[in-house]
């Protein structure tokens, strides 16, 4: 596990005293990201992941919206967030929150899977709800987070954290991803794959209207309420997972925001902040 030098710790504190954040990446997990965080006004905004994002409050209360529901989530609840699922997230009462995240691949979690079955696993796993409360295993993972932060022995930080991701699977997993393009309209599935391949683009209205076939106001309602997101939003974020695989290869911010589209490196750091609470030298140091 890398050390936090002081050059990252100060990047990674917010301009209020009381917020700040650690963000690494573990070796013993695949290079698997991890984030510590506590936050008072931060907002994340509407976001997703490659990867899963799980995850447990230990003190105060935020507000998150995932799959069109609102909820509060204090002490007790986990998020079990499946990849490529939007979700934001902001303080919900005055003294903010402090949580932790880990957001491991889709290989790391089948491979855990197995090795506590003892058999292989041919689906794709996920997770049928994403905030639930269940205080025993919130408080299981909030003891192997911390324990991996504090540079426990590599046989205690290893069995800890793969015995909490067995458990959270056995309790509240499931063995087929979500896969909603079924059902999904197709001139929506258009869209956003448009979007998808011309992500680093400055792409208009007009575009994406013709490429679904509706009117420009009837594209964006449409696409809000299939994906709960906007269309510009969704290209936003696109380029923000884009710019964490740059980052995470040893790209500059600078070069990183020219590939991904974004005006210049400030623009990078704004949407790259509001929906990881890291800036990008703090994600690319971790």
């Amino acid at each position: 596990m890398h050390n936090v030098s002081q050059q990252q710790a100060a990047e990674a504190t917010p301009v209020s005293r009381s917020e700040n954040t650690r963000f690494w990446r573990d070796r013993r997990f695949r290079d698997m990201e991890c984030l510590t965080a506590s936050f008072i006004t931060h907002e994340f905004s509407p976001h997703s992941h490659d990867t899963f994002s799980i995850g447990a409050i230990e003190r105060g209360c935020q507000v998150a919206m995932i799959r069109g529901t609102r909820e509060h989530t204090g002490p007790g609840a986990l998020y079990l967030i499946n990849p490529g699922e939007v979700h934001d997230g902001q303080p919900g009462a005055p003294e903010g929150y402090r949580y932790r995240m880990i957001y491991p691949d889709m290989e790391m979690l089948t491979e855990i899977i197995e090795d506590v079955t003892g058999r292989a696993f041919n689906g794709s796993p996920s997770f049928a709800r994403q905030l639930l409360t269940d205080a025993p295993l919130a408080g299981a993972f909030n003891r192997a987070h911390r324990a991996i932060e504090e540079g426990a022995a590599t046989l205690e930080g290893e069995e800890s954290m793969y015995g909490v991701l067995a458990a959270m699977f056995a309790r509240h997993g499931s063995d087929i991803i979500r896969a909603p393009t079924h059902a999904e309209p197709l001139a929506m599935r258009r869209v956003r794959a448009y979007l998808t391949e011309h992500f680093n683009e400055d792409v208009g209205l007009e575009a994406l209207a013709k490429v679904a076939g509706l009117s420009r106001a009837h594209m964006i309602r449409a696409f809000r309420k299939q994906y709960f997101i906007t269309p510009h939003a969704y290209q936003t974020d696109l380029r923000v997972r884009h710019a964490r695989h740059l980052l995470r290869n040893g790209a500059t911010p600078t070069d990183t925001a020219l590939a991904c589209g974004f005006a210049d490196q400030a623009h990078l750091t704004r949407h790259f902040k509001a929906r990881s609470g890291l800036t990008p030298a703090v994600f690319r140091a971790g």
